[in-house]
């Protein structure tokens, strides 16, 4: 397994964990958003681990603390995803 993958996949747990815990809630209404809006739950899963990214490439890389407000927002913007321009 590379580190992209590796990457991927915590991704994924952090979120999966956030949905089991409904916290952050905003979580729970993005699945719930990007599902009724056709996309299937893995294809949602994968966009919303594009709002995750930067905010655990904060934590991880710059010693940040999370900003959940601003992971909020990217979730609310998805399935844009600017913030990757």
């Amino acid at each position: 397994m590379d580190d992209a993958q590796l990457d991927q996949s915590l991704l994924f747990e952090v979120i999966e964990n956030q949905l089991a815990d409904r916290y952050p809630k905003e979580t729970t209404e993005t699945l719930m958003r990007l599902q009724l809006t056709g996309h299937s739950r893995e294809e949602a899963i994968e966009l919303m681990a594009c709002a995750l990214a930067p905010e655990m490439e904060a934590v991880i890389e710059r010693k940040e603390a999370f900003n959940l407000s601003r992971y909020c927002q990217h979730l609310a913007m998805l399935p844009d995803t600017p913030w990757l321009n």
